[in-house]
């Protein structure tokens, strides 16, 4: 891929009214804009909503998807409807990256880590100073990666 690229992050809460057209339009602004290559954290609530909108602008335009994995069975602590979710999206990656084997306390800071140093921006769906995302949001900041907030 020859454009920008974009890693996602947000809460596994998504609060209620939440517009997820908004989200399908921005990813589609930054699609326009020139980001063709985006790291998915894969985690339940908002990456798993930011893919699904991946998957169906795929059919639209030519972007590459990278499931960040940050330890090895991720998903079988997931509900089995999220569990579900999550396999049907991870078909659409086009690259599966497994950060660890096995979890240990750090390895989801460690993912998001990896999706930021790849990343030209992040596009964040962040209410709270504290958390995953947060630490992600302050790290893209302080090495100067533009972020995008929904």
């Amino acid at each position: 891929m020859n454009g920008k690229s974009c890693a996602l992050t947000g809460h596994r809460e998504i609060e209620s009214g939440f517009d997820e057209n908004r989200l399908y339009d921005k990813l589609e602004e930054l699609i326009q804009s020139g980001y063709d290559y985006f790291y998915c954290g894969m985690a339940q609530g908002f990456d798993l909503l930011a893919l699904g909108c991946l998957c169906d602008l795929k059919r639209k335009y030519k972007i590459f998807v990278e499931a960040c994995i940050p330890y090895a069975g991720q998903e079988n602590y997931f509900p089995v409807r999220e569990k579900k979710k999550y396999r049907e999206l991870l078909q659409w990656c086009d690259k599966k990256t497994v950060i660890s084997e096995f979890y240990y306390d750090g390895c989801l800071l460690r993912r998001n880590r990896y999706m930021a140093d790849g990343a030209d921006a992040v596009l964040a769906y962040c209410k709270t100073e504290k958390g995953g995302t947060a630490y992600t949001v302050h790290y893209a900041q302080k090495k100067g990666i533009p972020v995008f907030f929904i």
